[in-house]
């Protein structure tokens, strides 16, 4: 017994000067200890410098975990990486999220970039299933019980999906199997996820059950858009309500609203003190408030098991550093926010502005022109094939309420996801690859599902529909 007890003492006694070296009382090292690992996933699904704003999105959400204390060994980044050293970069290798132009890029890990931004890795990074990766550092959520993982997911979407710039799309039933399944392995203790994008509600809508111990906000509604912020150059018609992006970012948005909403919250808010629901509530009411005035802006969306929600942030997020060096944010910014787009639209504000800034007569103005007018024409082409198939499958007076139905809160969008999936197929197969902006049609198309349509009536109704 004295042998054990002395044993035990010398052990402490090690421990003690173990700890005291790496900057940690026993009492720290022991919380920690039974707090776990924090982990976050982060994700930028686009591509392209129209899109500058999901992967600025990505870069300032690294820095502010980077900044309360998570180790880059537990950070894992996706993003395409072409926005830095873009050729219309003005400030090449630089980043920025918001009009202060704090270099937000510097020092983010590399861990997934161009082809290796898929949902296969995003699904097996996240299970740690590092012999299925393909591509990219390997790194993966290599939790254990007591751990804690963050995901956040900026990106274009639409009902029942976001998107990738390489493969295929993140359905909502495939990741929420994969949510089940990493629940399943017991390798965490609670999860957050946040996610930006078109109709992001409906990526867990009658999908996620309570019970899992995650705990989900979107920027929006099932059937919703989302808002991209801090865009372009004011105007006297159209002014910036705080401050407009430097001059030479026209055309391009610098974050998304509901995304600025709770990085700029986290920023300066004691993340120690404060709730994961007490952040909901400031970012709820940001992003929502011009919607009472006819203005812009979604409804920030909550799923999953609310208790997780009363954690504090920082068991997630870390804590924030007294000086934290990319808090760009005044109290006017939590009540209202600069020009903003919404996320569907984003693409054709790029284009005009390039073209309205463009010389006179110059080749850029034609090619501007050119880009435009075919952006819009692929707009209206999708528009009228979708309506024109509703319309030979329910009939003119039926096909335009059938395909524009939304279901009861509560309800998933479909009732089978391997039939959206095969008709997105035929759909794509004879009228052409949906757009970021086609997405939003696959609501009209899980109602086709839904309305018990077959196969081969969608396949021979799209052919029809889209040869004229």
């Amino acid at each position: 017994m004295i042998f054990k007890y002395n044993v035990s003492v010398v052990f402490l006694v090690l421990l003690s000067i173990w700890v005291s070296t790496e900057g940690r009382s026993i009492s720290q090292f022991l919380t920690e200890e039974s707090e776990g690992t924090k982990w976050a996933v982060l994700v930028a699904g686009s591509n392209g410098w129209e899109n500058y704003r999901h992967q600025a999105d990505v870069c300032h959400a690294y820095q502010l975990l980077k900044d309360g204390g998570l180790k880059d060994e537990n950070i894992i980044v996706f993003m395409y990486d072409d926005i830095a050293n873009n050729r219309e970069n003005p400030r090449p290798g630089v980043i920025i999220n918001n009009p202060h132009g704090h270099d937000v890029y510097k020092g983010v890990p590399k861990d997934y970039v161009l082809e290796d931004v898929n949902a296969n890795n995003f699904y097996n990074v996240i299970l740690g299933n590092k012999s299925a990766v393909v591509g990219g550092s390997g790194k993966v959520v290599n939790s254990g019980p007591n751990d804690h993982i963050f995901i956040y997911y900026t990106d274009h979407g639409g009902p029942g999906v976001v998107s990738m710039p390489s493969g295929e799309d993140v359905y909502a039933n495939d990741l929420i199997d994969v949510l089940k399944k990493k629940h399943a392995s017991g390798t965490y203790d609670r999860l957050v996820f946040y996610l930006e994008a078109c109709e992001s509600g409906s990526m867990f809508d009658g999908l996620l059950p309570e019970g899992l111990d995650i705990y989900v906000m979107t920027a929006s509604e099932p059937n919703e858009d989302s808002w991209a912020t801090y865009c372009g150059e004011g105007t006297p018609d159209d002014p910036c309500l705080v401050e407009c992006p430097p001059p030479e970012f026209q055309g391009v948005c610098l974050g998304d609203l509901y995304s600025v909403a709770w990085m700029e919250d986290s920023d300066v808010t004691d993340r120690d003190a404060d709730s994961v629901q007490g952040q909901h509530s400031r970012v709820a009411n940001r992003t929502a408030a011009n919607i009472a005035y006819g203005g812009y802006g979604s409804h920030v969306t909550e799923y999953g098991d609310i208790v997780v929600s009363f954690d504090r942030l920082s068991t997630y997020m870390g804590e924030a550093s007294t000086n934290h060096s990319h808090a760009s944010v005044n109290a006017m910014s939590f009540s209202t926010s600069s020009k903003s787009v919404d996320q569907y639209s984003a693409e054709l504000f790029y284009l005009f502005t390039k073209h309205q800034n463009a010389p006179e007569g110059s080749h850029e103005k034609f090619e501007a022109h050119a880009r435009l007018k075919e952006a819009i024409s692929q707009r209206t082409q999708v528009d009228n094939s979708v309506k024109h198939l509703g319309e030979l499958l329910f009939g003119v007076e039926k096909g335009n309420e059938v395909l524009h139905s939304v279901r009861p809160a509560g309800q998933p969008l479909v009732d089978s996801w391997d039939c959206l999936k095969s008709y997105v197929n035929i759909f794509e197969a004879h009228c052409g690859i949906l757009s970021s902006y086609g997405k939003k049609h696959i609501r009209g198309i899980a109602n086709i599902c839904n309305a018990g349509i077959t196969s081969e009536q969608m396949a021979s109704t799209s052919a029809q529909a889209c040869s004229s």
